[in-house]
């Protein structure tokens, strides 16, 4: 498993700070878990059988351009 990195989501209001981190879920080869610094906001993505980031878990309600965000992120430390 690799290790935490600091990771950020653009918010409606401000920008969202937390970290983030490799994870393993059954059925899935690859996905990530962010959780933010005041514990506000919980994301989990994975990658779907074709290829596609989506969205596993997390805190409703929530933007669907965090699963980008969040995957982008997770590409340039998994390098």
């Amino acid at each position: 498993m690799e290790q935490q990195f600091d990771a950020t989501l653009t918010g409606t209001d401000s920008i969202i700070e937390g970290t983030a981190q490799q994870v393993t879920l059954q059925g899935y080869t690859n996905a990530y878990e962010f959780k933010s610094i005041d514990e506000t906001l919980h994301l989990v993505i994975a990658k779907d059988e074709d290829g596609e980031w989506i969205r596993i878990d997390g805190t409703e309600p929530y933007l669907s351009s965090w699963i980008d965000e969040l995957a982008e992120q997770a590409a340039s430390h998994s390098l």
